[in-house]
């Protein structure tokens, strides 16, 4: 018995077999490229090849165990730490000086390495240098696609100067009389009246990602946000993104913030109420 392609015209074969290789090119144009990986990096048309060279190597050498190569927060050493190193790929930063929900400062990435997060596994990088810092800047924005949308950047929110009364004892003081109570209302369930951070319901904190989520504890002198008064004050207006610390920025005047921050100062002097 003949074959079917001996059965048919050369020419009608060859019309046959071009179609089917045009149709195996369409679908295969539809498929992901085997070399470009779906949790790969993306690196913008605009950024400068070397600076995405160095940023990789930095990344590489320094950050890579513990945030994994795709940025995840996966890396060897990074899964049993506590709390978990930041997913890069969510585009989600805690410690920033934007509004909620906004993406953070080249400064404020540039912060984070070069001090380190208190409290966490997040070293101090000091031995890197300026260029180093901002070129693994530039290379982390490639694990996220909120970096490629315009809508999700904003300016750093301006703070106001430290009040003059803070140089004062007791008018520092009478303002933290009027912090505590402040406090007690807006604070006291996840940090405690004492602001150990043994609220009522730390129990059933979480983060965005479903872990728990400890609320710091006040007394300290340096907070993963940062060790100044002002950094206090910041966090009131950020918030933390994805953690349940809100923002209040629009429920508390900047005075009665100003005043939780002079209470919060006391308790890191040994003077809770």
């Amino acid at each position: 018995m003949q074959s079917i392609d001996n059965q048919r015209s050369p020419t009608r074969v060859y019309r046959h077999r071009q179609a089917l290789a045009v149709v195996v090119m369409c679908l295969s144009s539809l498929l992901p490229s085997p070399i470009a990986e779906t949790n790969a990096p993306f690196r913008p048309k605009t950024l400068d090849d070397a600076i995405y060279k160095e940023g990789r190597y930095v990344y590489q050498r320094n950050c890579l165990t513990c945030h994994g190569v795709y940025g995840d927060g996966r890396g060897d050493m990074g899964r049993d730490i506590r709390p978990q190193p930041r997913n890069f790929g969510r585009g989600v930063f805690k410690y920033r000086s934007t509004p909620v929900g906004m993406l953070p400062t080249d400064a404020d990435l540039e912060r984070t390495i070069r001090g380190g997060l208190a409290g966490t596994a997040m070293p101090i990088f000091n031995n890197l240098k300026e260029h180093e810092i901002k070129s693994v800047v530039e290379y982390i924005k490639t694990f996220s696609s909120r970096w490629r949308n315009p809508t999700n950047y904003a300016p750093a929110i301006v703070l106001p100067p430290l009040p003059a009364w803070f140089n004062d004892s007791s008018l520092s003081k009478a303002r933290a009389e009027q912090g505590v109570v402040l406090f007690n209302t807006a604070c006291a369930a996840c940090h405690g009246s004492d602001g150990s951070g043994a609220g009522a319901i730390v129990k059933e904190l979480q983060d965005t990602w479903g872990q728990p989520s400890a609320p710091s504890d006040l007394r300290q002198p340096t907070l993963r946000s940062g060790a100044t008064l002002e950094t206090i004050y910041r966090v009131l207006l950020t918030g933390i993104d994805g953690a349940p610390m809100p923002s209040f920025a629009t429920t508390l005047t900047e005075e009665q913030r100003w005043d939780i921050v002079a209470f919060v100062a006391q308790l890191r002097q040994g003077v809770g109420h």
